[in-house]
């Protein structure tokens, strides 16, 4: 028998169905094992060596169980995973995982293909390689580097900077480049600037003509700068009487686009049918398994020459013979870091123009376009410039327009952009002629500002990263994943905006580690991760020079006292923080102890258990506090008295409390409080009163007839009935629905997993690789940790507030590496001795 290892149970099936009898095709479910999340993982001192462990989660050991005992059997072990280095090191993790259980057949070879068709498989077995050493150390040095990186700097991180959660290699250079971009949008001064467009018409057809001339001069974006220029602009054009004098048409070419990359894919996928990365890649990685697709994690832009001959004879059937060009057309990458060991990401048939349903058929749709319109013909535009001058000739107008003769490739595919450009001008003008005199219908003078770079959004962030050589595009997906959970970004109307812990952040490592946040150290370090997997570079040397400069330097700013590391902050975030006032006063003037009259009032950043905050230097005296991420003004909130309550009369205030804003009415033990939640822009005294009288009664459950409440808990908005909880949606949510939903969420929640998970957990503290939520809940003998699978006692040293993700995933290995508690077995109960025959009584 031969026993073939893949990722994913689909491809298992699917390949299973393309081989013999003789085979046996079994599913790794990705990665079996990793570094322990704990110190000592990776042990620099004992020349960087690492200890694996296998997953905890039951699923994943009974499959590596199923493999073990199946390769007992098996007289042949072929590695059949993906063909990148992560395959490559799934493959050597399944190979060392059985050498070690004694179960690894004598034949042991590897094998690769790039689609999961009948004709890549058959043929891939046809040539099996050993496992590629080159490739395997160079995952082996990026999970070491990774894994030194986190553990080292995220210890220093729960010490010195209230409220961090962690950092990674490439997430904190990515987070970097989010924070940095909204400084530049806070510090942007917007200039002015007026355009003068005349409305013309010439046979019948309306047009637009702008103003590039005035008085003699060229008109750059910025020259007529105030309305009064403008507006002296606008009379000279309205008073003037155009002529042609040019007119001049430029034939335009445009070729398309290369076929997908893993990077380009994202990035058009969110701009065209706005998927986030992680999306995309889950929805490619089924078109994957199903054999509609190539392989989804590549920097090539190649495709094969049977793909491409394919490619150019659907063109033919689909279009016609003029739109197929006289010779294929063949793509090199300008990506840095790029290694074009794969092909471009293509349908595996060109005959398919449909495949998957829902999400899945959109991106086949996006990749069997962009593939066929690849080695399509080029477009052929007009591009006509027409410029009108008045007798003395000071003043011109231009307009200009532009249209296709032949489509082309754009028959099937034009590539998206993230930024409209303002030449962009695809407007058709009316045939003209030196001489002509179009008619003017009104002339507009219109006024604009510049406007700041624009915030990222999840296309141009990965452009962005992969210009820099910064990551793989395999993991870009997981970083943006990871600075979303970790609460250090937010995504509104599809852009990401830094929040206040990322940019405390990302300004501790640029003041502390800012080797290790730059751009060039970063790339530098994928360049020599390539030169390992090359095979002319050593993973160990490359750990070591890393190692030897990186851990003095957080064993020093270990050793600083939290008052120092937050003083330095402090004077690095000045001018973010003590912004010059508008009133006058300076930057980092108290208005508490202005208006209490004392002196020596002057605000600093200060560090608390919750976070940083702006405190004044007299406090107790002054209690002055403002959040970190609101510089300047007064105070930087909303506090104060919102109204009062129609039915009590009492005051209805809204405060900020270390927990963050909440609105409360009255005074004291009595005092009603409820907490403002962040999905609620127009916060009203109507809101704050629907919330202070909650919990909301829906009306009795038709089948218990028990009520069913809906309220919002610590972490979010929810449904009670009878000691069940279900999860709702929104704030919103909580006073709009019905009770038809109301029953429908609570059965759905009562259905999960049987039952469990049903009661309402304290927290989310994020997810686990194999993507289980891992929640913070309180049980019956106190607060415990769970994925899911396995739960865990929150030590009673620790506060269950302050636990972290990492921390969760430390308890919940540490008790999965002990296993189920045994029962402690009854000692076996004494056998009686049988009472002793009475002798006979004597006669």
């Amino acid at each position: 028998m031969q026993l073939v290892i893949v990722e994913s149970p689909a491809k298992a099936k699917t390949i299973e169905k393309y081989l013999g009898a003789d085979y046996k095709v079994l599913a790794s479910y990705g990665h079996v094992r990793d570094l322990p999340p704990k110190d000592g993982s990776v042990r620099p001192e004992e020349d960087f060596a690492m200890d694996w462990e296998v997953y905890s989660d039951q699923r994943n050991r009974s499959q590596v169980k199923a493999i073990a005992d199946a390769a007992k059997k098996a007289d042949r072990l072929i590695l059949a995973t993906d063909p990148d280095r992560e395959g490559e090191a799934i493959s050597w993790h399944v190979m060392d995982l059985l050498k070690k259980r004694k179960a690894l057949p004598e034949q042991v070879e590897r094998v690769t293909f790039n689609a999961i068709t009948k004709a890549a498989v058959t043929e891939a077995m046809k040539s099996p390689r050993e496992l590629d050493q080159d490739l395997i150390d160079a995952y082996l040095g990026r999970r070491a580097l990774d894994y030194l990186f986190g553990f080292t700097l995220s210890p220093v991180l729960w010490r010195k900077l209230p409220g961090a959660k962690s950092a990674g290699r490439v997430q904190s250079v990515a987070l970097r480049l989010i924070c940095e971009r909204e400084h530049e949008i806070e510090i942007f001064k917007p200039d002015e600037y007026w355009s003068v467009t005349a409305k013309m018409a010439q046979d019948g057809t309306d047009f637009d003509a702008r103003l590039v001339r005035f008085d003699g001069q060229k008109l750059e974006r910025l020259t007529l700068g105030d309305e009064g220029t403008a507006m002296a602009a606008k009379a000279a054009v309205e008073q003037g009487n155009f002529t042609v004098e040019e007119v001049e048409t430029k034939p335009l070419k445009r070729n398309p686009a290369p076929p997908f990359t893993t990077s380009t894919l994202q990035q058009e996928a969110a701009r065209k049918l706005g998927f986030s990365a992680s999306h995309t890649m889950r929805l490619a990685q089924s078109l994957y398994e199903a054999g509609a697709i190539t392989y989804m994690r590549t920097d090539g832009v190649q495709m094969d020459m049977s793909a491409i001959m394919a490619a150019r004879d659907a063109i033919v059937e689909r279009f016609a013979e003029e739109y197929r060009p006289e010779k294929p057309r063949f793509y090199s990458t300008k990506a840095k870091n790029a290694q074009e060991a794969h092909e471009a990401i293509r349908p595996t048939n060109f005959g398919r123009d449909r495949a998957g349903s829902g999400d899945e058929a959109k991106l086949y749709d996006l990749i069997f376009k962009r593939a066929m319109a690849s080695q399509m013909a080029t477009a052929q535009l007009e591009r006509t410039t027409v410029t009108m001058r008045d007798p003395t000739g000071k003043h011109e107008l231009r307009a200009t327009g532009q249209v296709v003769k032949f489509p082309g490739f754009l028959a099937v595919y034009s590539e998206g952009r993230d930024e409209k450009s303002d030449e962009d001008d695809d407007n058709l003008l009316p045939v003209m002629r030196k001489g002509d005199a179009p008619a003017k219908k009104a002339v507009e003078a219109t006024q604009h500002f510049t406007q700041p770079p624009p915030r990222f959004s999840e296309a141009s962030l990965v452009k962005r990263l992969e210009e820099l050589g910064i990551g793989r595009p395999s993991t870009y997906a997981s970083t943006i994943q990871t600075l979303r959970d970790r609460d250090y970004v937010r995504m509104e109307k599809n852009r990401f905006f830094a929040e206040d812990s990322g940019r405390l952040l990302t300004a501790f490592l640029e003041r502390f580690f800012p080797r290790y946040v730059a751009y060039d150290f970063t790339a530098g370090m994928e360049d020599e991760l390539d030169e390992v997997s090359g095979g002319r570079a050593e993973y160990k040397e490359l750990l070591g020079r890393f190692w030897r400069d990186f851990k003095p330097k957080s064993d020093e700013v270990m050793e600083r006292q939290p008052s120092e590391v937050t003083e330095v902050l402090d004077e690095f975030l000045s001018d973010y923080l003590f912004p010059e006032r508008e009133d006058g006063n300076p930057p980092r003037w108290c208005p508490l102890c202005a208006e209490q009259g004392r002196e020596g009032g002057e605000l600093h950043l200060r560090g608390g258990r919750y976070g940083a905050f702006i405190g004044c230097v007299n406090y107790p005296e002054c209690n002055f506090r403002r959040k970190f991420g609101q510089p300047g003004g007064d105070d930087g909130s909303d506090d104060g008295v919102m109204g009062e309550d129609p039915e009590t009369g009492l005051p209805v205030e809204r405060k900020t409390g270390r927990f963050g804003p909440y609105v409360q009415m009255g005074e004291g033990k009595e005092a009603k409080r409820a907490s403002i939640p962040k999905d609620i822009d127009d916060f009203d005294l109507e809101w704050a009163l629907k919330l202070l009288g909650l919990p909301r009664i829906i009306g009795p459950h038709p089948e218990t007839g028990l009520d069913i409440e809906a309220a919002i808990g610590r972490y979010g908005p929810y449904l009670r009935h009878d000691g069940k909880y279900a999860k709702l949606s929104g704030t919103r949510d909580v006073f709009d629905v019905g009770m038809n939903r109301a029953v429908d969420l609570l059965a759905q929640a009562a259905n999960r997993k049987g039952g469990r998970g049903s009661r309402e957990p304290l927290k989310v503290l994020g997810k686990t690789e194999a993507g289980d939520e891992v929640k913070l809940m309180d049980g019956r003998y106190g607060p415990y940790v769970t994925d899911g699978n396995v739960n865990a006692t929150i030590p009673r040293d620790k506060d269950k507030d302050a636990l972290t993700l990492d921390e969760a995933l430390a308890l919940i290995a540490a008790k999965a590496a002990k296993g189920p508690a045994k029962k402690k077995r009854k000692a076996p109960a004494k056998k009686k001795k049988a009472p002793a025959k009475k002798k006979a009584a004597a006669k």
